[in-house]
């Protein structure tokens, strides 16, 4: 059981805090409960929102002592530093080796505690430069969705807490356990951290071109070779067209989100079968056990063999 805590403050933004309990404090039929999620600030008692009515939390800081993963979940407004009791608690937390973990504005907090420096992280686009012109140690990527170390993460914008946190799970958990959660609130299982935060407006010409026809039909075919220029074919456009395509869409190319599907069916294969390496190559696309090694760990940072060992499920 993994103990999440959330650390919030007045006048606290209810979406961000709405991320972190929705994918951590749920109990879901069908799926066993993996993690406890609780709520604390620095002075308990009634927390003014932005969504105008006040919350009651009675944990302090002292929570932060017994978590395993700390969530930040917006730190508004994001010029007003934490209090030097904050910073401790954050800093001790970390030290003992909780992950720390920031949405949206949070990553103010983590900055303030020093737990940034000489990383790479994220915020929301619209406080990017003022986080890089207040803590210039940190390497600020206005880009991306999140941006995950290990022991600190950082997310963007509120909706990206999301694919956040369902990363965390992932990582936790296996992608069969993350995708029963993402079912239970109708969202895509996952979203790489590297895409980018929000799509360019659509060209006037695709209005009305969804990619969702070609996205089942490549999905469908993992175990062919699917190419670049197959899926363009498919779609009638150029391979051109068919990359501002996803660009615009999704806010990722082609081939990297034909390798992200590869990897995550790869990833569902090894928990759930007992399938060999070469079989699972060969169904998803990447053509041998080598290839899929060499894949996997660029994505993943682990081996398939050791990823199966993590996650494979138990027989009934």
């Amino acid at each position: 059981m993994h103990r999440v805590v959330a650390l919030i403050r007045p006048p606290q933004s209810t979406f961000e805090l709405a991320c972190a309990a929705q994918v951590f404090g749920i109990e879901r039929p069908g799926l066993p409960t993996r993690y406890a999620f609780s709520v604390c600030t620095e002075q308990p008692g009634p927390i003014a929102t932005h969504a105008g009515y006040d919350m009651l939390v009675a944990d302090g800081l002292d929570a932060l002592d017994r978590a395993d993963i700390v969530i930040i979940p917006g730190w508004l407004p994001a010029k007003e530093p934490p209090s030097s009791a904050v910073v401790r608690a954050l800093r001790r937390a970390h030290s003992r080796g909780a992950r720390v973990v920031s949405i949206c504005s949070g990553a103010f907090a983590l900055a303030h505690a020093g737990l940034l420096d000489g990383r790479r992280a994220t915020t929301h686009w619209q406080l990017a430069d003022e986080l890089a012109a207040g803590f210039p140690h940190i390497h600020v990527d206005p880009d991306v969705l999140y941006v995950d170390h290990g022991d600190v993460a950082t997310s963007a914008g509120a909706g990206a807490g999301f694919d956040l946190c369902m990363h965390l799970i992932r990582k936790d958990q296996g992608a069969r356990y993350a995708a029963h959660v993402a079912r239970t609130m109708v969202m895509p299982p996952h979203r790489e951290g590297g895409q980018l935060q929000y799509a360019a407006p659509p060209h006037p010409a695709q209005l009305d071109g969804t990619l969702a026809p070609l996205l089942e039909w490549v999905t469908e075919r993992f175990g062919e070779p699917v190419t670049i220029e197959g899926m363009a074919r498919h779609a009638g456009v150029s391979t051109r067209t068919l990359a501002r395509q996803f660009a615009d869409q999704l806010g990722i190319s082609p081939g990297r989100w034909l390798l992200a599907q590869r990897i995550a069916t790869a990833q569902d294969l090894l928990e759930s079968t007992d399938l060999p390496l070469d079989a699972i190559a060969r169904r998803v696309g990447l053509s041998s056990a080598t290839n899929l090694r060499r894949r996997f760990h660029n994505a993943l940072g682990t081996t398939p063999g050791a990823y199966r060992r993590t996650f494979r499920a138990k027989p009934r």
